[in-house]
């Protein structure tokens, strides 16, 4: 490669830099959800009783300087309490609770962060792969 054309390459690599980034965590923070609404689906997650929790799972994109950020969460009150448990306690509403955790997002977090590393290194192989 001729040096004079450097400059130009790196600044191509540059634009594509925060779309990257940005469809990389989409595309991760679709996974995530997918994977712990799957998780949410019975033993050893939560059972499905009326099928109103695990759609509650959403993600919100936000943008963020060169890229793109993601939450994957919940606003249902008892998310935690399925995940974490409860045990021998009384709620704001006096309700007395002895729940064990059905992990579900925890595993989740596990089985994708193998596959979240891979995936910005592909990221990074687009960004710079097409520069040239």
């Amino acid at each position: 490669m001729d040096l004079s054309e450097l400059a130009g390459r790196l600044e191509e690599a540059a634009d594509r830099v925060g779309p990257e980034v940005d469809d990389t965590v989409q595309s991760q923070a679709r996974l995530l959800r997918a994977l712990i609404m799957e998780n949410a689906s019975g033993r050893p997650g939560p059972n499905v009783i009326t099928d109103k929790y695990r759609p509650s799972w959403k993600r919100e994109p936000f943008g963020v300087p060169d890229g793109g950020g993601a939450v994957v969460g919940t606003r249902k009150p008892h998310g935690r309490r399925l995940e974490f448990g409860f045990y021998d306690m009384t709620d704001s509403i006096g309700r007395h609770f002895f729940q064990p955790p059905f992990p579900h997002v925890g595993p989740a977090v596990n089985e994708l962060s193998t596959q979240y590393e891979d995936a910005f290194k592909d990221a990074v192989d687009r960004i710079f792969g097409g520069a040239g």
